[in-house]
Order: structure tokens, then sequence, then C-alpha cells
């Protein structure tokens, strides 16, 4: 046979294609002709071959038929082609292909080589595709290579035991007296690698983590002698010396110094020097400064030292690049909660980002300012936030209402520059602003009684001619219904009234009803509103019945049954219409921050839950209480021990599903034998009847809170209250906190209880748990506990963070007396 092309010609062949299909073509000749070769068992161009199919492989044609002749390179004497099988090996076979079974043997062999080449070919083989048996298998050969003296081959097995941990981390100790020494090597290389190993042995054992904190001042002693050294050209990136290896180190001493006050302390000078002499006029140089603000923000350090961190990223904000500003405002964003004075003095320039062109650097602008309002600079910061809403993208309009809604309900500093606010927004943000502004803005507007001539002249001038804001258009249909008496009589003492008549107040609202930009929820708020003012107004009664009765034909079929209604109003019930259509009530405001208020998505409310009459003779059977998905429950897990939760959340919910609970319930029985219920016939406990008592008292005095979960940065609380109506019902508020770098989202709580206790599991506040304790998680849990006896609890708890999907089962069995008592 002929010998084979070299490599460099079929580069050169394959870039002359000028189509897709002749390139296809160059290949498929080229891996024929290597199929050939492979079966003749030709050795002399074997590596070659090997070397063009991986070239092959690289533009994204299949190349697996090459994997055996890897192997047979790899157990070759000449040393360039076992460059190329342990290349191949590393591109062509992974842990989950059987053919890297038989390399055990050869990396094992050439781990032992004499030649550090060769060595380090095989470090680099097993670090890059190893398995957890080869793992196993070579884990001796590694450490030995991490104590010889050969820096060259240190630094490899350094980055070889990493994947090692990875993969096996019981085989975690062999390395450790090995990785006390690197740090005192001289060479750059072998400490940067040691470093990182430090940090994956650290990250994954907390008894690693406090062993190595003795290491803090030797590392110290390193970072110090970076800064300080003279210029090394061997090392040196824009002037600095080996920024690489001084981010690694503060990346360690990061994790060392976390929840750690003397090793806090032994770094926090170190940090200022660092973040003071670092040179800022090269992208090095911010890198390693940013590396140290996240240090100084995440262990325990002084406070003047964290304020120097902020300024720092304050720096970062007037940089010409847009992903040093990025990066301020993300970390800003994260340091705000704990250092809100500190990141207020660099306001100014937050808020001149908000001009920024960059919608990355605009949104994050626009969060962070929003964190900054207080009520001290309430007015200033919703001047500029309502000049960004004029003017910002559409994809902004709503999170940015809906923010200035949240903070205005917050700091307002009058109910008058209150609803100002509110109106400005509606008129500015339009379509954009979110359903649940209407209903909050008329609650707003109920309350301040004393405004309500005020706003009404206000929302009529605003809707003049112009309908194509629907929010504000419902919330004005709604203030004329109401308070339509007051715009006709002129009675305004904040500014000068408006001369307006009844036929003018109809003229407007019929408008609205005919215009083609009106929704048919509008519509039913302006016909509401010209039915309310039927009592309000003397001489229009006779149009507003020709109007209501004109509707009663709508195509809208809600539309229509409000007319039908209205019309019913008129004349069956006429002695009752001035009643039924009179003044709104003052709007008691739900609040969010007691116990047992649970949050609804979307503005759904959670339906009143009653409380159970107390039982004659003990506790009907679960069968009789449950659901039928709870009974279906019961089926699969073939156990009478168990009651499955009762959830009132929606069907969609995940927090309600109960075949989940299978691996949940586990073999959790009630200490003692019980004697059986005898059956009774009465509602289900948690569907009786209604009560006209508080539902609940406040936190029950004397039940201390308990803490049911705390592991990975996720730490869940229990609280406790007991109900009016029935003392055997314990009412338990989690509190879910995350006190990790990133958000827990998809959060599911599930819990079961034996069988002589029944539970109720509420609808939680939210699906994701904020970072750095930002935000609390919050569910209501009902227990019925008749017989009075010990609490036991288990757990299911399921959410992402990092990417990754988690799960873990827990058992509470630590439940104050007082809680079933």
């Amino acid at each position: 046979m002929p010998a084979p092309i070299r490599l460099r010609e079929l580069i050169r062949t394959i870039r002359t294609a000028r189509t897709q299909a002749e390139e296809r073509e160059m290949i498929q000749k080229e891996c024929a002709a290597i199929r050939s070769s492979f079966r003749e068992e030709d050795n002399t161009y074997r590596c070659r071959n090997v070397a063009k199919l991986l070239y092959m492989h690289m533009l994204g044609y299949p190349a697996h038929f090459g994997q055996l002749e890897c192997l047979k390179l790899i157990a070759s004497q000449k040393f360039t082609d076992k460059r190329i099988g342990y290349l191949g090996a590393m591109l062509l076979l992974d842990e989950r292909q059987d053919v890297h079974l038989l390399m055990t043997n050869c990396i094992k062999n050439d781990l032992n080589h004499s030649t550090q080449y060769v060595q380090g070919l095989a470090l680099c083989t097993l670090g890059c595709m190893g398995s957890s048996e080869m793992c196993r298998d070579l884990a001796g050969e590694v450490e030995k290579l991490l104590k010889t003296s050969n820096s060259y081959l240190r630094k490899k097995a350094a980055l070889c035991a990493v994947h090692v941990i990875r993969k096996v981390p019981e085989l975690m100790e062999m390395f450790l007296p090995a990785t006390k020494n690197l740090l005192n090597e001289k060479n750059h290389g072998v400490l940067h690698t040691s470093v990182v190993l430090l940090t994956e042995m650290c990250e994954r054992s907390p008894d690693m983590l406090a062993h190595f904190r003795k290491l803090v001042p030797q590392l110290v002693r390193i970072l110090k002698n970076l800064i300080m050294s003279g210029y090394s050209p061997e090392h040196d990136v824009s002037g600095i010396s080996d920024p690489f290896l001084q981010v690694r180190i503060l990346r360690l001493l990061r994790i060392l110094g976390r929840n750690d006050d003397d090793s806090s302390e032994a770094m926090n000078d170190i940090l200022a020097q660092v973040a003071t002499n670092t040179e800022t006029s090269k992208n090095v140089g911010n890198a390693i400064l940013y590396e140290t603000v996240l240090t100084i923000m995440d262990i325990k350090s002084e406070s003047g030292l964290r304020v120097l961190a902020i300024n720092i990223l304050g720096r970062f904000l007037l940089n010409n690049d847009k992903n040093i500003r990025y990066v301020a405002l993300t970390s800003l964003l994260k340091t705000v909660q704990t250092d809100h004075n500190a990141v207020q003095r660099h306001r100014s320039t937050i808020v001149d980002c908000l001009k920024d062109l960059d919608v990355s650097i605009k949104r994050r602008a626009m969060e962070l300012s929003f964190a900054l309002v207080n009520g001290n600079n309430i007015r200033g910061m919703m001047k500029e936030l309502l000049y960004f809403l004029d003017s910002c993208e559409p994809e902004f309009k709503a999170d940015c209402a809906s923010g200035i809604f949240l903070a205005a309900e917050k700091y307002a500093p009058s109910k008058r520059w209150h609803i100002d606010t509110i109106m400005r927004v509606l008129t500015t943000a339009g379509s954009y602003v979110r359903d649940d502004a209407v209903p909050n803005l008329i609650q707003l507007i109920t309350n301040s009684v004393e405004m309500h001539a005020y706003t009404v002249q206000r929302l009529y001038k605003a809707i003049l001619g112009d309908y194509s804001q629907q929010p504000l258009v419902q919330v004005s249909s709604w203030c004329i219904g109401e308070y339509g008496d007051l715009l006709v009589s002129g009675q305004c003492e904040e500014e000068e009234p408006i001369q307006v008549t009844e036929e003018e107040v109809l003229d407007v609202l019929e408008s609205i009803l005919i215009s083609n930009m009106t929704t048919s929820v509008t519509r039913g708020y302006t016909l509401t509103a010209i039915m309310k003012l039927s009592t309000r107004f003397a001489c229009t009664v006779n149009r507003i019945k020709k109007v209501v009765s004109i509707y009663g034909s709508s195509i809208d079929v809600e539309l229509q049954q409000r007319a039908v209604e209205y019309n019913a109003l008129f004349k069956k019930y006429d002695h009752m219409r001035s009643a039924l259509l009179e003044r709104m009530p003052v709007m008691e405001k739900l609040t969010t921050n007691g116990p047992t208020d649970v949050t609804q998505p979307n503005g759904e409310a959670e339906p009143a839950v009653p409380e159970p009459k107390p039982p004659a003779q003990g506790l009907p059977p679960t069968s009789q209480v449950s659901s039928p998905q709870a009974n279906d429950l019961l089926d699969l897990l073939g156990s009478s021990d168990i009651t499955p939760v009762i959830s009132t959340a929606p069907a969609h919910k995940p927090a309600s599903a109960g075949g989940e609970l299978l691996d949940l319930l586990g073999d959790l029985n009630p200490t003692g034998a019980l004697p059986p219920t005898p059956p009774i016939q009465h509602p289900p406990f948690l569907l009786d009847g209604l009560s006209s008592q508080p539902l609940f008292n406040d936190i029950a005095a004397g039940i201390p809170t308990i803490t049911a979960y705390s592991k990975n940065g996720l730490k869940i609380d229990f609280a406790f209250e007991r109900s009016n109506t029935n003392p055997s019902v314990t009412v338990i508020t989690i509190q879910a906190v995350n006190s990790t770098e990133l958000d827990m989202t998809d959060f599911v709580f599930q819990a079961a209880v034996p069988k002589t206790f029944q539970l109720q599991l509420l609808s939680p506040s939210s699906s994701v748990i904020p970072a750095f304790n930002t935000g609390t998680l919050t569910q209501v849990i009902k227990v019925l506990n008749p017989q009075k006896q010990q609490l036991r609890m288990r757990i299911k708890l399921t959410y992402n963070h990092k990417g990754a999907a988690l799960q873990d089962l827990a058992e509470v069995n630590n439940f104050p007396p007082q809680s079933w008592q």
C-alpha cells in the first residue's frame, strides 16, 4: 500500500473544500483508507493515522473506530507514539467506555517510567478521563509522585490528585501528608496546583477545612511575597507578579476565613495591602481586586476593610469596561443587605448606570437602586426611577413599575405623595403595569379617606380623551363610580376644583364603554361605575337605565350578566338599590408578615380554612378524613400507620403530590400500641363549619422555636402557635433561609406524621429561597393531635441549587413538649 498522506497535507486538502458535501466526501475517503491501514496492522503509519483521526474528530466527524489503535500506541515504547496515543485516549475515550479498563496497566507502568515526560503523559490522561476504578487502583502511584523532588511531575500529580478526590472522595486522607509540604515549594507552578488541591479538599471536607486553617499564616506570607517582589520576567503579567497564583490564594483564603474569627483576623492586613497596592489600570489588577473584595465580604473582616471593599466596587462602576461595571453592580447587589450605608455612598454612580446603553447593566442598576431606597431618600430615588420608567425599554417597564409600587407603599412620606407617585406610574407605564397594581391602588385610595375628592379629580382629568392606559382607566372608573358625587360637587381642598356636570361624567364613562381600546375587564369596571352613579347622581337615572339595558344583550357574557342583574335592581329590587350600591367601606389590608399568612402567586387568595369542632369520640379513620389522593397514597404504602398530607395547595403545586411521599415515610410508626378509634360521622376536620372566633393565637407563649433542618446552607426553623377554637390543633410555621451565594429554586417541602395525628400542608410563600439570607420562605403546617402524644415528623426536601437537583430526607423528633400538651 502507498504511504498515507501526512496530517498537514490532509488539513490543507480539507480547507480547499468549497462545500460541506465536498468536505464530507474527502473525510469519508480518508477514513476508508485509515480503516484499511488498521486492518493491515500497519505499525509504521499508525501514529500518523490516529493523528489524522483526532483532527477529524475535532471537526465533528465520528472517529470511535480508532479507540483500540490508541491503546496500541500507548503500549508502544516510542515517545511520539505514546504522546499521540494518550492524546487520542483523552479525546476519544471517557469513563463510560469499557476500553479504558485496558489502559490501567499501561498507565501504571508509565507512572513508574524512567522518563519524566512519559510520566507526565500518564498523569495528564488519568487526571482527564480516569474513572473511579482507575483512580482507586492508581492513587498510590499519584501519591508517590506528589512527594518527588521533580517540580514538573509534582504539579501534574497535584492536578491529577484533584481529579482522584473528585471521583473517590474517601481517598482524600491519602494525599494529606504530601499536600502539607507542597506550599514550601519555590516553583510557582507547583504552588499554583497545590493551592488548587487544598481548595478542593477544603470544599469537600469540613475536617480538612479545620485542619488546613493553620496554614493561613503561610498562605498570607506567600501572597505578601508576591505583592512585594520586584519585576520577575518569568511570572510578570502586565506589571503584576503571577496574578493567577494571587487569585487562587485569595479564593483559598476566602474558604478558610469563612465563619472563623482567628483566620479572618490573620488575613485582614494582607487583604488591605492587596486592595491598596494593586494596579487598576489593567484588567489583571481588576481581577485581583475583585477576588479581594469577594474575600473581604465573605470572611469576618473589620468594618473599615468592608468599606474599602465597597469603595473598590464603586471605582469599578466608573470603569469604561462594561463587564467590570456589570460585575461591580452584581457584587454590590449581594452586599447591600449587610453593608447598606457603605453602598449608599455610591448611590449617585449607581443611578447614573440607569442611563447605560447596555441592557444587562441597566437591569442590575435598576435592581440595586430599588434595594437602596429608604425613608430618607425616597423622594429623590423615586424621581430618578420615574424618569427611568419613562425612557426605558418595554421589557423593563413591568419590573420597574412593580418596584416603585412596593417602595412607595413601604416608605411613602405622605398619602398624597403616594397617590401622586402611583398615578404617575399608571400614566407612564400604561398597559405594562401588572394586574395586581389595580386592586392595590384601589385599596390605597379607599383607605385615604381625606384624599377621595383630590384623587377622583386627578383621575378624571388623567383619562380625558385617552383610554389607551387600561390599568389607569380601570382605577379611574372605579373611583368615579365610588366618589362621583365629590367630583361633581367640586369639594377639593388640595388644589383648585374642576367644574364638571353629571352629564359630562357619564359622557366620559360611555366613551370608555364604546372605545375600541377598552378591554372586557375595563368595560366591567365602567358599567359597574355607571350603575353606582345611579345612587349618587339625581338627574341622570333614566339615562343610566338606558345604558345598562343596552348591554343586557352584549356579546360579552360577563358584561351581559352584569347588565341583566343591574336591570333587575332597577325593576324588581329598586327599593334595595341604594343600600346595595352604597359606598365601599375602608378595606383592611392583608399583611404578609404574620406567621400564619401565606402569599399566593398571581394574586390568588388561599381559601379560608375553618377550625374543627372537638370530636366526641376521637378521630375518624384516615379513610374518612382524607382526600381521594390521600387514599391512593395509603394504597401505595400498604400501611395503616401513616397519615398522609391533606394539602390545600392548588392541584398544579408540587407540594401536594402525595405519590412522592412514598420514599419520605419509611417506617415512621407511633410509639406504643393504640386501640382503634370507632368511626364517627362528621365532616373532615379541616373542612368543618365556619367559626366567628379568630382562628389562631399570636405566637404561642412558652413554645420555643426549633431548628428542624440545617445542612448545605439551608436552614429550616419551626415556630408554633395554638388554635383558639380547638386546643388539639397546633399550627407550625416553617421559615427557610439560604446562606449560600446562589438562590435555591423549585423548593418543595413535604411532611408525614403517624396515623394518630392529622396534618395539613398549606401553600408556600414562594418556590425560591434567596441567597445570602436576604429573604425567607414561609409555609404553614396544621397538626391535629387529639391524644396529646409526642409529635414525630418525617420531612422530605427537594430543590435546585447551582444547576443540580438536590433531595434530602430528615426526621424531626425534638418538638418541645408545649407543642402537643
